[in-house]
């Protein structure tokens, strides 16, 4: 998710906000495009808080008010520094639903947006910082609870056809979670958990990294539970048009890292991928591919 003009200081003044400060500045951090191009007072009901603890917290950020901080993100986007969503991301979410192939194309289009962002230099950096990470661990212990789930699995399935390297962390008969007390600092937690947060997703977090575990966050802000504590953190957009948000920069995120730690392995990756396939077709896991016919 692209950071607009002001991220860095609203991360680092974070935790000293008041409770409705840190709700407007999670909406700065999240939506820079609406302070770019939405009034204060539209902002502010977005967030859910009053207009008045919008110009709070541009005084917060050493700014004269919030008029300030909207030119500084206006100007962010006429120099293309937010990028397309940053332009047209507010048209797109305010549009009205007309129809359920207006709806399909709304969500299409923000999904295209946002698979595309993970592409940009700051996202591919922190996927191969992430990436290095989960090849040089030991076990890398995979964790990711309700809409999340999808994520960690898809992450350690496809790991799992190249050998025993990642652990699901389930929660299939409440033993799911039992298996972390075995990591250490030569392991890795990947964890996935957007707002809101499962709390048992956030409470293992913790529990990991207090034994000196390091932790690769997928999340959805630099302020999550999950980015407080993580040695590396990959960032996922979920808004979209529908009321659900969006799992599929997740899972997009996953799959990337899955292929790149598996790349990582070179030879001996290769090797496994053997193995697996062999045994895949003695046990005639899946249907015979089927051979384009011979025109006679």
């Amino acid at each position: 998710m692209t950071g607009g003009p002001l991220s860095a200081s609203i991360v680092e003044a974070y935790e000293l906000l008041s409770p409705q400060l840190k709700i407007a500045a999670r909406y700065m951090l999240d939506r820079p495009d609406d302070v770019a191009l939405l009034s204060m007072r539209e902002q502010a009901r977005r967030a859910g808080v009053p207009a008045a603890t919008m110009t709070r917290l541009a005084k917060r950020l050493g700014l004269d008010g919030y008029d300030e901080v909207r030119a500084l993100y206006a100007g962010a986007v006429r120099s293309g520094a937010l990028g397309f969503a940053g332009k047209a991301g507010v048209q797109v979410e305010v549009q009205g639903l007309h129809g359920e192939r207006a709806l399909a194309a709304d969500m299409a289009r923000s999904l295209s947006r946002q698979i595309a962002q993970l592409a940009e230099p700051q996202s591919l950096e922190r996927l191969a910082v992430a990436a290095r990470h989960l090849h040089a661990a030991r076990r890398v212990y995979c964790l990711g609870l309700r809409s999340c789930h999808a994520a960690a699995w898809h992450f350690h399935y496809m790991l799992s056809l190249l050998g025993d390297k990642t652990v699901m962390l389930d929660d299939a008969g409440g033993t799911g979670l039992d298996a972390i007390r075995d990591a250490g600092p030569d392991d890795v937690l990947l964890a996935a958990s957007v707002e809101p947060y499962a709390r048992a997703a956030i409470e293992a977090a913790h529990y990991a990294t207090a034994a000196g575990v390091p932790l690769v966050a997928i999340t959805d802000s630099e302020v999550s539970p999950l980015a407080a504590r993580a040695t590396a953190t990959l960032l996922v957009a979920t808004d979209s048009p529908s009321f659900f948000h969006t799992m599929t920069p997740l899972l997009a995120v996953a799959e990337i890292l899955a292929a790149l730690v598996a790349g990582a392995g070179g030879n001996r990756a290769l090797e496994a991928l053997e193995r697996t396939e062999a045994q895949l077709s003695a046990f005639g896991v899946h249907l015979p591919r089927r051979l384009p016919r011979k025109r006679p």
